[in-house]
């Protein structure tokens, strides 16, 4: 562990206590209760979250896990803002400290440097790949230890629209029908006709998902669209959706996130991904500057778009449209294409956890709550909240949820390293900059170098 990380984190601490004394003091106390109440209270420990979404999954986790385990789980909704920071002051100076909370994975090395989040006590035996996918464990996992319990994800997918590509798989056999007839003079019967078209329809449908970009490509090309809809669109200012194209390549910090010596941003592989990407502006011009995100979904459940990328939410809002009938489209999730035959594509990923507080008194009830959040619990998750478990034994027969856990299994989450927290808002500006046909080996140059920097800068320091 790195001196200079350990002096950031007490440094934050100080900073944190400092703030709460100068920032006011605690009401005095109540009169001490009798001995015998002391005795008869129920242990009791705090839960800390910050999405209202969660409320009724949590109250409900605590009232059942309170029962069955006869102790006192209390939830506590927490601005998000300065979160990390709140639940470190509450631990150094209140009595009702959070002895457990939901934390997004990327912020766990400052956590753990803090005290705020040690290596859990897995009592329950639910860290394991039987439980979670790879990209769970490796997001909960820092300097080869267990620092929390993973609850669910967010990774994006590729959203198409299951008619148009019947459609297109009609076209498609179709040309292909016509153009040997003429070449071979065969007029066939209008039955036989009908029945080979139909086979050869079934055929290209069966391939029209796209599993590379040249997929996508090809349709583009192929395809006699409806008026008003285009190929493809997506959100191609925010990072989240545009990941996938150098998730494979661009390394920083390693799988876990934490290893500062695994940097390999400019390489080969990373220029050319980007090359491809930027040739996908000359065949989906998208104005970076005025689409976003709800747009783009939008225009999806009107019939404009052919193909999106999308992330976990889309899975809800898709079946609640197709269920008010305001979306009158089949449509299907796939995992995203690879950039091309030999350049394979990996997708971005938020792991959202819970930590078991250092400086709780009560870390073995605390271990157990988490356990039961993500394992026991995680079957009413997605029904409660619309977010995906990341439990691999919960929601089994939700296709849609298949399809996003596929594609989280194989992704790659942001790095924990305190000295690149600023990683993703560089690659959104270098992402936006190749769209807009910057040179592309100048800005991975550029890349590499900052975080190349920012993670030597504690060595020169020391």
């Amino acid at each position: 562990m790195h001196l200079k990380k350990r002096l950031i984190a007490v440094t934050a601490v100080v900073a944190m206590a400092a703030a709460l004394l100068y920032g006011g003091t605690r009401e005095p106390a109540e009169p001490e209760e009798s001995l015998l109440s002391f005795f008869n209270r129920k242990e009791t420990i705090y839960f800390w979250y910050t999405d209202d979404t969660m409320t009724d999954f949590v109250n409900s986790a605590a009232v059942t896990f309170g029962e069955r385990e006869d102790v006192r789980v209390i939830p506590v909704l927490a601005s998000d803002s300065e979160y990390l920071e709140a639940v470190n002051q509450a631990s150094l100076h209140s009595e009702q400290m959070p002895d457990v909370y939901m934390v997004s994975h990327e912020a766990l090395e400052k956590a753990y440097l803090a005290g705020l989040a040690g290596e859990i006590n897995d009592v329950e035996n639910v860290c394991d790949q039987a439980h979670f996918p790879a990209a769970a464990l490796s997001a909960v996992t820092y300097k080869d230890k267990l620092v929390a319990y993973p609850l669910s994800f967010q990774t994006s997918v590729l959203v198409y629209n299951e008619t148009y590509l019947a459609e297109w798989a009609a076209q498609s056999a179709q040309r292909e029908l016509l153009g040997n007839s003429e070449e071979d003079g065969d007029s066939t019967g209008t039955e036989i006709e009908e029945t080979v078209l139909a086979q050869k329809t079934e055929e290209y449908f069966l391939r029209a998902i796209p599993s590379t970009v040249d997929d996508i490509l090809n349709i583009a090309d192929t395809f006699d669209v409806p008026e008003g809809v285009d190929i493809m669109k997506w959100d191609v200012s925010d990072i989240f959706y545009n990941y996938w194209i150098v998730g494979n390549y661009m390394i920083v910090g390693g799988e876990s996130g934490d290893n500062d010596t695994l940097v390999d941003i400019a390489n080969q592989e990373t220029i050319q991904c980007l090359e491809v990407y930027k040739a996908l502006n000359q065949f989906f011009y998208i104005e970076s500057d005025t689409v976003t995100y709800d747009s783009v979904i939008q225009d999806f459940v009107d019939g404009k778009l052919v193909f999106t990328i999308a992330t976990t939410d889309v899975a809800a809002r898709l079946a609640q449209a197709k269920e008010e009938g305001i979306f009158d489209f089949d449509y299907g999730l796939a995992p995203m294409p690879d950039v091309s035959p030999k350049l394979r594509s990996r997708s971005m990923s938020v792991t959202s956890a819970v930590a078991v507080n250092g400086y709780s008194s009560h870390r073995e009830l605390a271990n157990r709550f988490a356990a039961y959040l993500v394992n026991d619990c995680a079957q009413m998750l997605y029904e409660r909240t619309g977010k995906m478990p990341a439990n691999l034994t919960a929601n089994a027969d939700n296709g849609a949820i298949q399809i996003f856990r596929q594609e989280y299994a194989d992704s790659m989450s942001l790095p924990k390293m305190m000295e690149t927290g600023n990683y993703w808002l560089y690659l959104e500006r270098l992402f936006a900059m190749v769209w807009n046909d910057e040179d592309i080996e100048a800005l991975v140059w550029e890349l590499d170098q900052q975080i190349t920097f920012q993670l030597g800068a504690e060595t020169e320091v020391l």
